[in-house]
């Protein structure tokens, strides 16, 4: 009715004056402006015509990339619809959306939304394109050089990543899939080989000291500094209020395996501040 074409009016008219805002806003994943505009963008991936398609190169998932338009307003997204077992890995669109929606619920605002849109005739995650500068890997094979003012906020969110990789079992964070904005924030993408919950998977960390993923030397990949209010997220997180969040994205198999990742996580951080302190740990 009325009212619902007023709201979605209302929506995109801020999700315009968002795009106009400049490039330092239209850039800007998890920053305070972009996060106020999460439901409009939602929106947005949901209600816009798709104008064309094209496929991306990269992935062995197979994805589109989709130019969506609304009301004047023009943007990119992502489309991704894998599924079963592809080159060894369990895959799961529905994973995409899952990982936005914790993302949320903790607060970590490191994953550009996703919902779930139909594209020729098939289910899959729409998820918004992460303008970015550089992937870690370009950093990495060209040598380039984090400016001084970035390296601590870049280790920050290094840490936090493999803390957030661990709660979701994601086995597959590659430098591929982490991605710097032009100011040097960090951007999460890819979660489809997430949210494990077998075997080894529910028992054990991706990264730690017990960690499944240790380096060539095999040494563990430890999470050394993690924020104080993530932590607080993690403690409060419940089968029921995760449910409530990621709704039919996750099996109650795959939420009862989160929790029971979140509980070793708790216990590895506790551990860290019994050895040096809570003001080393946390932040």
């Amino acid at each position: 009715g009325g009212e619902i074409a007023m709201k979605r009016m209302v929506v995109l008219v801020s999700l315009a004056f968002w795009l106009t805002l400049g490039p330092q806003i239209a850039l800007a994943q998890f920053k305070p402006e972009q996060i106020a505009q999460r439901d409009a963008q939602e929106e947005f991936l949901l209600m816009a015509d798709i104008l064309r398609s094209e496929p991306i190169g990269e992935g062995v998932t197979k994805p589109f990339k989709l130019y969506l338009g609304k009301a004047g307003i023009e943007s990119k997204a992502v489309w991704k619809n894998p599924s079963g077992v592809q080159f060894g890995y369990l895959e799961g669109w529905q994973y995409e959306i899952a990982a936005y929606r914790l993302d949320k619920l903790l607060g970590l605002n490191m994953i550009p939304p996703a919902v779930e849109r139909e594209f020729q005739g098939k289910k899959g995650a729409l998820i918004s394109w992460a303008e970015n500068k550089h992937s870690l890997l370009k950093v990495v094979e060209q040598g380039i050089r984090i400016p001084d003012e970035a390296v601590e906020r870049t280790e920050k969110a290094k840490w936090l990543t493999r803390a957030w990789d661990s709660l979701i079992a994601n086995e597959d964070r590659t430098q591929q899939n982490v991605l710097y904005t032009e100011d040097w924030r960090t951007i999460l993408i890819d979660h489809s080989r997430s949210f494990r919950s077998d075997g080894q998977f529910a028992k054990q960390l991706m990264f730690g000291m017990n960690g499944i993923k240790v380096s060539q030397q095999g040494t563990p990949w430890f999470f050394r500094r993690l924020p104080r209010a993530f932590v607080e997220k993690i403690k409060a997180l419940t089968f029921e209020n995760v449910k409530a969040a990621v709704g039919t994205t996750l099996k109650d198999k795959e939420i009862k395996a989160v929790i029971a990742r979140k509980d070793l996580l708790l216990a590895e951080i506790a551990l860290m501040v019994q050895a040096r302190g809570e003001a080393d740990v946390l932040y």
